[in-house]
């Protein structure tokens, strides 16, 4: 009976997310899904279930698969791996992140990884393309969960290493989710990606992670592909995001 509750729960969010986004997409010419999560109650929703590269967002999953490689093989991250880890996540540096992919296996580790930590529709890119992997709003979401809660096959020492990180980012790469956190954003911890696409110059911009709002503490992964640049990407995912926060801020389960 308590799943039911659970399933309908969500349900209910999930239409109500889909209402408020609405008038979001129309006129936006790109498409998006988001996943929300609030930590207080427990409730979350999903609007759209579409699969979308991850560009640089991927990131967060190669430091959770190194993290889970290190513990199984019962030691700590090298100075090097540090290194790269944190150029990585605070900078979203490239080179570190392709470092890091091939120490972890490429595309069977991630997805190994992945595997552990329960998404089910992420599929790694091929060919060392670690920003082409293939990923939904939902999973980001099982993701952030594994990052942000107990229940996980993270390690403690783990997760607060990569809150740690994901709460460094510099500046500039800011934006995205922490639109919806209160005051100026500040002590949001997110990761961003974004690149155009070759073979129609759309851009694909994405925004995951914890941001405070009313008191309390919401995790929210924002995809989207097809704005014809970058910062209306940014825009977008910014809109995106508040309005989910927003609309998970005043839900109530019926």
């Amino acid at each position: 009976m308590e799943r039911m509750a659970d399933d309908v729960t969500e349900q209910g969010l999930s239409a109500a997310l889909a209402d408020a986004l609405g008038p979001v997409a129309q006129g936006s010419g790109a498409d998006f899904s988001v996943a929300v999560l609030d930590t207080r109650s427990g409730t979350s929703g999903v609007h759209g279930d579409g699969s979308y590269a991850t560009a640089s967002i991927v990131k967060v999953g190669i430091l959770a698969a190194l993290l889970l490689r290190a513990e199984g093989e019962g030691r700590p991250l090298t100075a090097q791996e540090r290194s790269h880890a944190a150029v990585m996540i605070e900078q979203s540096d490239n080179d570190a992140a392709t470092a890091l992919w091939r120490t972890i296996g490429g595309a069977a580790g991630l997805d190994a990884a992945h595997q552990r930590l329960g998404l089910t529709a992420t599929r790694a890119g091929s060919g060392g393309s670690w920003g082409v992997t293939l990923t939904t709003a939902a999973d980001q979401l099982t993701l952030l969960r594994a990052i942000f809660s107990d229940d996980s096959a993270l390690s403690g020492r783990a997760r607060t290493y990569l809150r740690a990180l994901m709460g460094r980012v510099v500046g500039r790469q800011s934006w995205g989710v922490s639109a919806a956190a209160d005051g100026d954003g500040s002590g949001t911890r997110l990761k961003n990606g974004w690149m155009p696409r070759d073979a129609t110059g759309l851009w694909v911009v994405n925004s995951l992670g914890e941001v405070s709002a009313d008191g309390r503490a919401f995790l929210v992964a924002v995809l989207s592909e097809g704005s014809a640049d970058m910062d209306s990407g940014v825009a977008l995912v910014e809109r995106a995001a508040r309005t989910a926060v927003a609309t998970a801020r005043t839900y109530r389960f019926q």
